[in-house]
């Protein structure tokens, strides 16, 4: 079996298939992925970036589902701390 080369993060096209690589790099086009996946409201934040890190073999669904989680348990967190 012949490995693959790296994906490159700056200009291929990505699909909620695309599997997260050791090449992994936070671009443009990766942004613009998110974007469409997530809506304008999209933002990289350092827990993302890290998580997108440590989750080779993770698809993009997978981290744009892990966004909204994140963020679900951070808007939970204001609302509490309104309370």
């Amino acid at each position: 079996m012949t490995e693959r080369s790296p994906l490159d993060w700056h200009s291929a096209p990505l699909e909620p298939s695309t599997r997260i690589d050791a090449a992994y790099r936070n671009t443009q086009n990766v942004r613009r992925f998110f974007t469409r996946e997530i809506g304008e409201h999209f933002r990289f934040d350092r827990p993302f970036m890290a998580w997108m890190k440590s989750h080779r073999g993770s698809t993009l669904a997978e981290a744009a589902e892990q966004w909204r989680r994140h963020r679900q348990d951070d808007s939970q967190g204001s609302a509490e701390n309104d309370a």
